[in-house]
């Protein structure tokens, strides 16, 4: 019974009632665009080969508070000579902080991805582009 309720703490511990949940988050990037400044997390501080986890945050350049975005969109984009663009959309769910989006994407192999993440909601409409390179 020990063991068991052991087990189920460090579960909730982990997984944090749905919350993606790391011992510290590392930024992968930051783009500030206009008043707002827009950070991309994950646990390994990169994006990888195969399914990524990561978290986006956006935060006001002034005072460095929580934005609420709104409807926030994340998309990927790398282009090879000879070839159609690889394109790749993440899945976004806001989180219970406001200002804090958890994400999902897939890779199907490396290189650098331009990424573009587009918001509209109380703290207006915008959209930033960046580079990533998943490896």
């Amino acid at each position: 019974m020990k063991r068991l309720t052991a087990v189920l703490t460090a579960l909730v511990f982990v997984f944090g009632f749905g919350r993606v949940v790391w011992a510290e988050e590392k930024t992968v990037a930051t783009q500030k665009s206009k008043d707002v400044v827009v950070a991309l997390k994950s646990e390994a501080g990169q994006w990888k080969q195969g399914k990524n986890d990561f978290v986006l945050e956006f935060t006001s350049a002034t005072d460095k508070k929580p934005v609420d975005a709104g409807k926030v969109t994340l998309s990927t984009r790398m282009t090879m000579s000879g070839m159609a663009p690889m394109i790749a959309g993440a899945t976004l769910k806001p989180d219970k902080t406001p200002g804090r989006y958890l994400g999902t994407i897939e890779f199907s192999d490396t290189g650098t991805r331009q990424v573009t993440v587009a918001w509209d909601g109380p703290a207006g409409k915008g959209s930033t582009k960046f580079s990533v390179p998943v490896r």
